[in-house]
């Protein structure tokens, strides 16, 4: 592998009744630009005895990205959101003081088989709106910037690059590329994307200096703003990335925090029972025995 280039492989975990392999963070880099926290999910089938069913829980200081390639997804939050989330769209709560949700397969589908696969994302909120009020945005795939350049189908989902702007209101400078190549092709990257860059292959594999990573691999770029891979035909990839935050960021279970006895203090309150609550909904995680 090349000197300026990090190869990462998931590693499994467990959310509920459904297995994702955690790509971020890992030990030799914590966060790539303000993305803090990448879980993938799938590709799985579900069924009768497997839906998702993530009961309510906690977040604080952060944004969580959905986005799915198949399936669906019922987000509700405590700000009073509940939406279902299809493959394409986005769905991003910030949680800011604190917000709590459930994830779900949606009631309707729970008649037949369904496919599952996307991802789940953490991204950190400057220090200055860390603090600031729960909101939740839905953007459709059909609001989504996308276009053609060759042989490669580009989405912008989050941020900016490539001279374009996705409706999504984030919170500093980020970028999120959706990217399949029907045909083989070449994606070289130099100053279309600003700041710290991620590249998740979701399907196929890339060729990165003679070197072929595969589907469920994480290539993190030493360089920023620039670097070049071949992508063989029907490969997909996400990018990830932007501009680091000045502070450094810590994590206690779902909670960010540029403090660490801000997580203490959500941890309490967790614990009392003093988060907001989803609207109808009983259900409760504990605070984990053990960090993972």
């Amino acid at each position: 592998m090349a000197n300026n280039t990090l190869l990462v492989d998931e590693r499994q975990g467990d959310i509920g009744n459904f297995m994702v392999g955690r790509l971020l963070p890992f030990l030799k880099k914590r966060q790539v630009g303000p993305f803090t926290f990448i879980d993938h999910m799938g590709p799985s089938e579900m069924g009768p005895d497997k839906w998702m069913d993530v009961d309510q829980h906690p977040h604080i200081g952060l944004s969580t990205l959905t986005y799915l390639m198949e399936g669906s997804i019922q987000h509700q939050d405590s700000t009073g959101a509940n939406q279902i989330i299809e493959a394409g769209d986005v769905g991003f709560m910030t949680a800011g003081k604190g917000v709590t949700h459930t994830e779900r397969t949606p009631r309707e589908l729970r008649k037949n088989t369904l496919k599952m696969h996307g991802y789940q994302i953490w991204v950190a909120m400057p220090k200055e709106l860390e603090e600031s009020e729960p909101s939740f945005q839905y953007i459709t795939r059909t609001q989504l910037p996308h276009w053609k350049e060759g042989n490669l189908e580009i989405t912008l989902v989050a941020g900016t690059g490539f001279g374009k702007q996705s409706p999504l209101q984030v919170h500093s400078d980020l970028f999120m590329v959706d990217i399949t190549a029907a045909e083989a092709e070449s994606l070289v990257i130099d100053g279309e994307l600003k700041g710290e860059i991620a590249i998740v292959v979701t399907h196929g594999q890339v060729t990165v200096e003679g070197e072929t990573i595969e589907a469920g691999q994480m290539l993190i770029s030493k360089t920023s703003d620039t670097c070049s891979i071949s992508m063989s035909p029907t490969t997909r990839v996400l990018l990830f990335g932007g501009t680091p935050l000045p502070e450094e960021r810590f994590l206690l279970w779902n909670f960010v925090s540029s403090s660490k006895e801000r997580l203490k203090q959500a941890k309490a309150a967790w614990e009392k029972k003093e988060f907001p609550v989803v609207p109808g909904d009983t259900t409760y995680i504990p605070f984990p025995s053990s960090r993972f």
